[in-house]
């Protein structure tokens, strides 16, 4: 009979910490990170506001459990599939398809993406941590870069630092184009972002 009751107890737990995050999903992609409370994310979820500290010592805790579920669905969605480093971002198609596979991702989870890139912003400047997710998010980007830089390509700078330029302009795109008006726009704000980068990467064409 305990062991049933603690089992009734641990799947209630779970359902709670599951709404919990339901919730701040929604509420993330409604009125943003920052304008989000810990109670409004409890009322959202119908929890008592005690229950969300059973599961989480703060906002930013439960932003984390967001974003590891969303590289958990990133990872599944590549698994099994080859990506050498040995791309060559010069070339258009590469370089777009690069580009729209991280526009894709933003755009599929919006409400997490809006929610860490406004929690990044808001963090203490000399805290460093921009830095540290803009490298550690535009890594494969970087990898690539220094596969054409060893292969004698002239980038317009440090491969980190333009990888990281690449993963801003993205990431600060997705939060200024919260809504469009046309599933077609995605494309246009892709292939605009392809060709400015192209040209930076690779020079103007010639005529």
């Amino acid at each position: 009979m305990a062991q049933g009751t603690a089992g009734t107890r641990k799947a209630r737990a779970a359902e709670t910490r599951v709404a919990l995050l339901d919730a701040a999903r929604q509420l993330f992609g409604e009125r943003g990170y920052l304008n989000t409370k810990i109670t409004d994310i409890t009322a959202a979820a119908g929890r008592a506001t005690g229950s969300f500290y059973e599961h989480f010592t703060s906002k930013e805790e439960l932003l984390k459990a967001l974003l590891a579920e969303l590289e958990e669905a990133v990872d599944a969605r590549v698994a099994g599939m080859e990506h050498p480093r040995e791309h060559d971002l010069t070339d258009r198609d590469q370089l777009r398809d690069h580009l729209a596979a991280g526009w894709t991702v933003l755009r599929d989870n919006r409400p997490v993406a809006v929610a860490v890139f406004q929690s990044m912003v808001a963090d203490d400047p000399g805290s460093g941590r921009a830095w540290r997710d803009l490298r550690e998010q535009t890594a494969t980007i970087r990898e690539h870069l220094e596969y054409l830089a060893e292969r004698g390509h002239r980038l317009p700078g440090d491969p980190e630092l333009v990888a990281a330029a690449i993963g801003a302009m993205l990431l600060t795109l997705n939060h200024a184009l919260l809504k469009t008006p046309d599933p077609a726009d995605d494309d246009r704000v892709v292939d605009t972002l392809t060709d400015f980068t192209l040209h930076g990467l690779a020079g103007p064409t010639t005529t």
